[in-house]
């Protein structure tokens, strides 16, 4: 089985909430939110606030430059093998994978297009529904992506894990695991 890393991270401006962030001083209008009230960050808090974002484009180019450098596959590409590698039957639903990546359906279908052109995917209609199409790893697919594991585990050492050092990893994986299952259940439906 291939294990990889993948890190994914949105952010959303809440209404009436201005933040200015400029020479590490916090500019923040006080506002009520129902009974409680919203205060100012800490100087740490807005160092990893400012800081996220850029560090996460940062990892993301990284990988997608030694992949693509090393083994002529993008990092999208990678995580989209990964995804259906890791599906019972390495098959996997283009909504399904879509959601996964945190991509539009048409960007998948296109990304699967490419693959499939490449020969590392099929893609066939559903038996289950008529209308949609799942993603099928083929056998030079899964050569493909193990070929490029060992690569892209040394990335995220080198670039990320190696950055680390002396952080409680169980912790900030256990805190990655609430926010991501937060935004999860704020976008479910029926929620």
């Amino acid at each position: 089985m291939v294990t990889g890393l993948s890190i994914s991270l949105e952010f959303a401006c809440a209404d009436k909430l201005n933040v200015a962030c400029a020479n590490n001083q916090v500019l923040m209008s006080r506002v009520m939110t129902g009974s409680r009230s919203i205060t100012s960050l800490t100087d740490d808090e807005v160092r990893v606030i400012d800081r996220l974002r850029p560090a996460v484009s940062a990892l993301f180019r990284r990988f997608d430059a030694d992949l693509q450098r090393e083994q002529r596959l993008s990092f999208g590409d990678y995580i989209v093998l990964f995804f259906v590698s890791q599906a019972p039957d390495q098959t996997l639903g283009l909504s399904e994978l879509a959601a996964r990546c945190q991509q539009s359906l048409s960007a998948i279908s296109r990304t699967i297009g490419r693959l499939k052109a490449d020969g590392l995917v099929r893609r066939e209609q559903s038996a289950h529904d008529a209308r949609a199409y799942n993603a099928i790893l083929t056998d030079v697919g899964l050569a493909r992506l193990q070929r490029a594991t060992p690569l892209h585990h040394n990335c995220v050492r080198h670039y990320l894990l190696d950055q680390l050092h002396g952080v409680d990893l169980r912790a900030l994986g256990a805190a990655l695991e609430r926010i991501a299952a937060a935004e999860d259940s704020t976008s479910a439906p029926g929620v």
